[in-house]
């Protein structure tokens, strides 16, 4: 009898209803109701979707989830108006005002959700799929929120990018429909190298490689010549790769590159160094052959002394010069003859 006083017990009037104790307690239980089985829901399809592999069949229990868990929200909330015995059309226009009030307080929220809605329901992107951004943010796709899409990428850490990002700028699904790219990994050798050996070698090494898909009509290996650089001769490696090797592209480049400088190694084909001419203008002041012999490197051949060309006036003083007077003839003692 005390319980059924308290559920009459009149709180507010809203237009031409009375919001009483126990309807707020019966709109409190639908609405926990309906959440709680919303989430019973989601649960169980997230586990059944995870141990499917990925497809058409996983891409359709993903949107049945979202659709079922975000329905049986919005009608626990709208069962549990209706309980409190409030006339809903009799606040239609201040439902209507309230929700422009919401609407331009929560617009970056109302705009995400909706763009989420996009991307689930336009299969643009799906779980699973290997995107890159227009910022080079590379991932897989793990989920896609109400507010964001969570991606994971080769590093293990995850990141949240806002769903409008994903529908207003540049998005590369790397895997979409399940399938494979082609993949392009660049080269060099030295100018002179044989081109056929190259390529030959080249291929060799990549369908050595465990994850190279076998050569059909469409799809096959291949060694392009596509350039000149300093001193070498630039090739590319066109190969396909699995899908699983497609979503690691730092590791797969890595190990076709392994595999390519082992093979050009193997076969003696040389790889090109930069290769720099130095010319020395000037050493210490001196310039071409005078710097070449300052560095000991070129020796410098003397010059011939110049004999000066007598003037005018040294021939007039050699001639005014008086000559030497002859000196005596002096016998030595010891050379004249002995007289008895």
């Amino acid at each position: 009898m005390l319980l059924q006083d308290i559920s009459h017990i009149q709180l507010f009037r809203l237009g031409s209803s009375v919001v009483t104790v126990g309807g707020v307690f019966g709109a409190l239980m639908l609405v926990v109701l309906f959440m709680a089985a919303s989430w019973i829901i989601g649960t169980a399809l997230k586990r059944i979707r995870g141990r499917q592999r990925l497809g058409q069949g996983a891409a359709a229990l993903y949107i049945t989830e979202k659709v079922l868990t975000y329905g049986l929200v919005v009608f626990g909330l709208v069962a549990g108006l209706s309980s409190l015995g409030i006339d809903l059309s009799s606040v239609a226009v201040f439902a209507g005002g309230l929700g422009v009030g919401i609407g331009l307080g929560l617009q970056g929220i109302i705009k995400e959700f909706v763009s989420g809605l996009t991307l689930i329901f336009d299969r643009a992107i799906q779980i699973g799929d290997y995107v890159e951004m227009h910022d080079g943010t590379r991932g897989v796709v793990q989920e896609i929120g109400p507010r964001a899409t969570r991606v994971r990428n080769n590093d293990n850490v995850y990141l949240l990018i806002p769903n409008s990002k994903l529908i207003e700028n540049t998005m590369i699904n790397w895997t979409r429909r399940g399938e494979t790219r082609r993949i392009h990994v660049p080269f060099q050798v030295a100018i002179g190298a044989d081109k056929e050996k190259v390529r030959e070698c080249v291929i060799a090494a990549a369908r050595d490689v465990p994850f190279t898909l076998p050569d059909t009509d469409e799809r096959r290996t291949q060694v392009w010549l596509v350039g000149y650089g300093d001193s070498a001769l630039k090739f590319e490696l066109i190969v396909w790769p699995t899908l699983e090797a497609v979503k690691r592209p730092k590791a797969m480049n890595a190990a076709y590159t392994w595999a390519i400088d082992d093979a050009l190694r193997g076969a003696g084909i040389e790889i090109p160094y930069p290769q720099r001419d130095i010319r020395l203008r000037t050493f210490f002041g001196e310039e071409g052959e005078d710097a070449l012999e300052a560095l000991h490197l070129q020796t410098k051949p003397h010059a011939a002394p110049i004999t000066p060309t007598p003037s005018v006036n040294d021939a007039v003083q050699d001639t005014l010069r008086p000559e030497p007077e002859p000196e005596p003839d002096i016998e030595r003692e010891d050379a004249r003859p002995n007289r008895a």
